[in-house]
């Protein structure tokens, strides 16, 4: 069970990104997905949790109304819209699961989860 993350990279204030998610040795039905990011010198922060069980997406504040999740079947990934990046968005973003199909209440710790991605770098500044 691998997962890749992607898509990072320089992005001006305002602007929009798009991450991936690509998951080998399960499919997108099998588990929920939780992004993470952590910037330098801060700990590593909950993004949102998107559960596959019943198609809900948790947001924490920093992402509600500026990113979403959807699912690239053909790629078996998950995407990670964000918009309307600010510089304070700027971290290492990283996409991980367990066995949930739900998210939990816990779904922010990153002691919960078994599979991560390597992280890519999101840099927001003009």
């Amino acid at each position: 069970v691998q997962l890749q993350a992607s898509g990072g990279g320089l992005v001006q204030p305002g602007g929009s990104l798009r991450l991936s998610c690509a998951a080998s040795g399960f499919g997108l039905d099998d588990t929920a997905i939780t992004w993470f990011r952590q910037a330098p010198g801060k700990e590593r922060e909950g993004v949102l949790c998107f559960s596959t069980g019943d198609g809900r997406t948790h947001y924490a504040d920093s992402s509600m109304g500026r990113f979403t999740v959807s699912r690239d079947w053909t790629k078996n990934a998950w995407n990670l819209e964000m918009n309307s990046l600010k510089p304070e968005d700027t971290a290492t973003y990283y996409c991980a699961s367990n066995s949930w199909r739900y998210c939990n209440t816990r779904w922010r710790l990153p002691e919960m989860y078994t599979y991560w991605g390597q992280g890519t770098q999101v840099t927001v500044s003009s």
